[in-house]
């Protein structure tokens, strides 16, 4: 692994991924939140500014989601599909540089459409950003990051196998299942089912539990997790996102083109 030919497969499926359309997603989400500013008023008594907070961080957090898994999962075969991927492997570049390369562009992709629509966010909320404070709104933007690392590998580990479709939908099923696993722990010990009980604790240690980087309603009541709680969330989506990748290398490494 040599971070020099990393960092070169990164920049450029940075600005690959740049080129296609991407930045609709930033337009999407502005048209968006313009839209809600000027409506809520309207249907909310007095309580549109939190409900703007709440809107707009979900939009975020879900435009960026659905960017991370339709672009992480096309990546990988497209290549395969364009046999672009041979220009690449005929290098000297290894198969796990080449995924870990575009994992970095991809994740680096991801990150600028959520940081560029927070930007465009915080600006629409104007004056009454008061009442969320700039901190609390970085420590959720952070921890949307590395909820992307972890989707994207998750997406790009699908796409090393599978068509676009299958692994969209793969992919998706992580995502939904990710931030309800710990209803489907609390269920399976509610139905009092043995063998119910033990799947939902068998999916809870597979599936990431991505409502561990879900801060939003604490950080807008100010009720954020003490930092050693923090850092062993951010600790745990680096090993989950290490893990995916390790699988999709694996993976790619054993197909033949």
């Amino acid at each position: 692994m040599n971070a020099g030919r990393i960092l070169t497969i990164a920049g450029n499926g940075f600005r690959e991924t740049l080129r296609d359309r991407v930045l609709y997603f930033l337009g999407i989400v502005t048209l968006f939140l313009v839209i809600a500013k000027h409506w809520l008023p309207e249907v909310a008594a007095a309580t549109e500014t939190k409900m703007f907070i709440d809107l707009g961080l979900g939009t975020i957090a879900g435009c960026s989601a659905v960017a991370a898994i339709v672009l992480g999962t096309g990546l990988i075969h497209k290549e395969i599909e364009q046999r672009t991927v041979l220009a690449i492997l005929s290098k000297p570049v290894s198969r796990a540089e080449a995924i870990a390369g575009k994992h970095l562009g991809l994740w680096g992709v991801v990150g600028i459409v959520a940081i560029s629509t927070s930007i465009v966010y915080r600006l629409i909320l104007g004056g009454d950003g008061g009442d969320f404070p700039l901190g609390n709104f970085l420590v959720v933007l952070a921890f949307l990051f590395l909820e992307i690392g972890i989707l994207t590998a998750a997406a790009l580990m699908f796409g090393t196998f599978t068509n676009s479709l299958v692994a969209v939908m793969l992919s998706l099923g992580i995502y939904l299942m990710g931030h309800s696993s710990q209803d489907l722990v609390a269920l399976g010990k509610l139905s009092q089912n043995p063998q119910l009980e033990s799947l939902a604790r068998n999916l809870y240690l597979i599936v990431p539990d991505l409502s561990r980087f879900n801060l939003r309603n604490e950080a807008v009541y100010g009720l954020l997790p003490p930092r050693s709680e923090l850092f062993g969330n951010a600790l745990y989506a680096l090993i989950y996102t290490i893990l995916f990748l390790a699988i999709a290398i694996l993976i790619f490494s054993r197909r033949q083109f």
